[in-house]
């Protein structure tokens, strides 16, 4: 495998107490004619062998390596994640990156991972990857390889399932994917499955002149989108299901955290939002909704997803959210408001249809939004899925996009 002069394969991790299945994996890698650069993430002090030491990670925090080289190991840790996530992006010749570790290992090589490009190679074999790996993934493309044994040794277990981590890492850095022969403009658009027709509603009268690029609602989806706006790739957003931050004002599972929507604050995108789901909160099966939730309207969505219809001081607290968001955006905006109801379940006959807790949330979303001339809240007497509201989403998109390219041009 002819290895580029450019890219280097990095492999990372605690060389104090993973020494010897890093060099393993170094060994695999340098086999194969990689360049193999290693970088050490302990936090011990010790004497490391690796390419990169510690120290030298360790300056790339904001306070330096003073902070990172404490008596308590859980904030040595995290300050060590924090200068590795600085570290990775100073690196030129970074093809590709790979890991092996238990928990903190993870937690702290991951928080690097995440930080790059998507499309850049991502390895982490890890005793946590046969689990729930959203706090490790994030909305990165991070390829997590259960380790079956504990990272611990080199045996015929570890032997295999390193060098397959090892090859496969190879395999993406020595094959890169082709530049895409898509030139049209990308746009990002939420949707939930209650939300369904109206967006592809959306993408069916745009596909021809933008990349559609659908994020399914579910937390790490609207954080998926927000990674891509704050790397330029896309080039702003029909933000059709803001269902996300129902889950973070009333405690449900698919939060995509306190930080939605802040990118648009950071890059003046076009945007155009509206309210999809923003009636229901998520939970896993029926019997893991909290008990304390358990007198509230709920409904089996499916065997694994129960859902909890937003009460009407949520709305009010929702409404409250998302009009400071709207508020601090930098680019042209339009939010659109379909008082026929917020999903397919919100609307006359179905379990959420709930016409006063809708009209808190409108209310409190417009006694909140400062209007000017390139931001509008826009009240229609439509429901989320009728096609003449898609058209309307469509015709505000047209409107911003247009905005944007005079802002530029100017």
């Amino acid at each position: 495998m002819a290895a580029s002069s450019e890219r280097s394969a990095y492999v990372a991790g605690t060389f104090d107490t993973k020494g010897r299945e890093l060099a393993f994996l170094r060994q695999c890698l340098e086999k194969l004619g990689l360049r193999v650069v290693t970088v050490d993430l302990s936090t011990s002090g010790k004497p490391s062998p690796a390419s990169v030491h510690p120290r030298e990670v360790a300056r790339h925090h904001p306070q330096g390596e003073s902070a990172v080289f404490s008596n308590d190991r859980g904030s040595a840790t995290a300050a060590m994640a924090l200068a590795f996530e600085s570290f990775l992006a100073t690196r030129r010749d970074l093809g590709g990156i790979i890991s092996a570790g238990g928990s903190g290992g993870t937690s702290m090589a991951t928080q690097g991972m995440r930080a790059l490009p998507i499309g850049l190679p991502k390895m982490m074999v890890s005793t946590m990857a046969s689990g729930d790996t959203r706090p490790y993934v994030g909305p990165s493309d991070i390829c997590m390889m259960y380790s079956v044994t504990d990272v611990q040794g080199i045996h015929r277990i570890s032997e295999l399932v390193l060098a397959n981590a090892a090859n496969a890492l190879a395999g993406m850095i020595a094959h890169p994917p082709a530049v895409s022969s898509v030139t049209k403009s990308a746009i990002g658009l939420t949707m939930f499955g209650v939300t369904t027709p109206c967006v592809q509603a959306v993408v069916h009268r745009l596909e021809d002149s933008y990349d559609c690029l659908v994020f399914h609602a579910t937390g790490v989806g609207g954080q998926s989108m927000e990674k891509l706006a704050e790397s330029g790739l896309i080039a702003g957003a029909i933000d059709v299901s803001t269902t996300e931050i129902a889950d973070e004002i009333a405690g449900g599972v698919l939060s995509a955290g306190p930080t939605r929507l802040d990118v648009f604050a950071r890059h003046a995108l076009p945007y155009v939002g509206s309210c999809g789901a923003l009636d229901m909160v998520n939970f896993g099966a029926w019997d893991t909704v909290p008990e304390r939730f358990k007198g509230r309207r709920l409904y089996r969505h499916n065997p694994t997803v129960t859902l909890m219809r937003t009460s009407a001081d949520e709305c009010r607290a929702i409404g409250e959210f998302v009009a400071a968001k709207l508020n601090a955006m930098r680019g042209p905006v339009r939010f659109l408001i379909p008082e026929g109801g917020v999903s397919a379940i919100d609307r006359p006959g179905q379990p959420f249809h709930d016409p006063e807790a809708d009209q808190l949330l409108f209310r409190s979303i417009e006694a909140g939004f400062r209007a000017g001339p390139d931001r509008q809240l826009i009240r229609l007497p439509l429901h989320i899925n009728d096609e003449d509201f898609a058209l309307a989403l469509v015709g505000a998109w047209h409107e911003v996009s247009r905005t944007a390219a005079g802002a530029r041009r100017a």
